[in-house]
């Protein structure tokens, strides 16, 4: 068990530092829960705990540098909050895997889109808030909210190319809103499982500490190096979930 908890412990480490610069962290810490045992809708359940310890530090971090639009959150969040307990509410009751080939188009599209468009969230292009952007925020924020309760596989991947593409944002600001989104998601995902039963406290609160420390140290070097590291990070992290979902799909 000690072992098993010393794993937990590196591997979600660092699971929260790539998440925080780029999403993505749930391929590495997901598998990790799922390997040493523990059945998949506790894995899930641990995860998200975990997971929402995690973006708490980074939303901190990043709002605490004016890298976070409240102004535009507002609006978003409580649909990110509906669609996450809909989805979790639905993944308690069904399996995810027909999903799987839907999200892997949508990832390698994303991922190659980003790495063929040279200025696309390099530069903060955000004009101001309009009816049509705000529109189209509201129906990222619900549809991935879904998402993220239901699957999560590149949610934060699809939620900063959304930010990105639909206010403009650079690399930056879209994480640092983003991570305020999955925060709230991850909230609403987490009172459910916690309902269930479905949350292993013993392992998962030492397994939080380290993914806050992860995640907090990520969110630093994100901040300092901007959109030009995040942006081939970004990259590599959705490509990467793409290629893990295609290798679930053939084996």
């Amino acid at each position: 068990m000690t072992n098993n908890l010393i794993f937990l412990c590196v591997t979600c480490f660092f699971a929260a530092f790539v998440d925080s610069i780029s999403g993505g962290g749930g391929i590495i810490s997901l598998p990790a829960f799922l390997l040493i045992g523990i059945p998949p809708h506790l894995a899930l359940g641990t995860n998200k705990f975990t997971s929402c310890c995690s973006t708490f530090s980074s939303s901190i971090k990043f709002a605490q540098s004016k890298k976070v639009d409240f102004n535009i959150l507002k609006y978003l969040i409580p649909f990110s909050f509906i669609g996450a307990i809909l989805g979790v509410t639905v993944v308690l009751s069904i399996k995810s895997s027909y999903l799987n080939v839907i999200v892997l188009i949508l990832l390698l599209f994303v991922g190659l889109y980003s790495l063929f468009s040279k200025n696309v969230g390099i530069e903060d292009k955000f004009q101001g808030i309009s009816r049509k952007n705000m529109s189209l925020g509201i129906v990222l924020a619900l549809f991935l909210g879904f998402y993220d309760g239901f699957l999560g596989a590149g949610v934060g991947a699809f939620l900063i190319f959304g930010l990105v593409n639909i206010y403009k944002f650079d690399f930056v600001r879209a994480g640092g809103n983003c991570k305020v989104m999955n925060f709230v998601g991850n909230i609403a995902s987490v009172i459910i499982f916690s309902i269930r039963g479905e949350i292993n406290y013993k392992i998962g609160i030492p397994v939080a500490v380290c993914m806050m420390i992860g995640a907090s140290i990520g969110t630093k070097v994100a901040l300092r190096k901007g959109s030009k590291l995040i942006k081939p990070i970004f990259v590599t992290m959705a490509l990467a979930v793409a290629t893990k979902l295609l290798y679930s799909i053939i084996i």
